[in-house]
C-alpha cells in the first residue's frame, strides 16, 4: 500500500472520528447522538485500517424525587432519598396548595401551585441532611441525604 495513501486514510478516519464524537458529545437532544453513532461507524468501516476504538460513559440518569403534597402535607410521610455526592438530582413536588419550594443547604427555591408542580434540577455536591420544606408554612415534606 502506498504510504502516502495510508496516511491520508488515517488522517481522513481521525477527523471522521473527531467530528462524530464532537456531535455525540455536544449537548442537544437524542437525535444528533444517534446519527453520530453512525457515523462513527460509517467513517470507521470505510477506512483501510480500524480506528482505535474509544469508549464514552453515559452519564449516570439523575436521582428523580418525587413528593406529593396533599391537603398542605406531604401525601405518604416525610419522603426520604439518599443519593451519592456529586449525583444529579431532579425534585419534583406536585401540590394542592400553593407555597414555594425550598432545599435547605443549596438555597434552591421554586414555587409550586394546584396543576403548577416545582421542579428543581441540581448537582448534590455538599454533603449532609437537607431538609426540603413548604417555605411559607414551614411543613417539612423530604429530606435529602448526600453521602460522601
Amino acid at each position: 500500500m502506498n504510504p502516502d495513501f495510508r496516511k491520508v486514510a488515517l488522517i481522513a478516519a481521525a477527523l471522521g472520528l473527531l467530528v462524530s464524537l464532537y456531535f455525540a458529545l455536544r449537548p442537544g437532544d437524542d437525535n444528533d447522538a444517534a446519527s453520530a453513532t453512525t457515523a462513527v461507524t460509517t467513517s470507521a468501516a470505510t477506512t483501510t485500517e480500524a480506528a482505535p476504538a474509544t469508549t464514552t460513559e453515559a452519564a449516570p440518569a439523575p436521582v428523580q424525587v418525587d413528593v406529593v403534597v396533599v391537603g398542605g402535607e406531604p401525601q405518604g410521610g416525610i419522603v426520604r432519598e439518599s443519593v451519592d455526592l456529586d449525583s444529579a438530582v431532579v425534585l419534583t413536588v406536585t401540590s394542592d396548595v400553593a407555597d414555594e419550594v425550598h432545599v435547605h443547604g443549596y438555597d434552591l427555591m421554586a414555587d409550586v401551585a394546584p396543576g403548577a408542580p416545582a421542579t428543581i434540577r441540581f448537582t448534590a455536591d455538599a454533603p449532609g441532611r437537607f431538609e426540603i420544606e413548604l417555605e411559607d408554612t414551614g411543613v417539612q415534606i423530604a429530606e435529602l441525604e448526600v453521602r460522601p
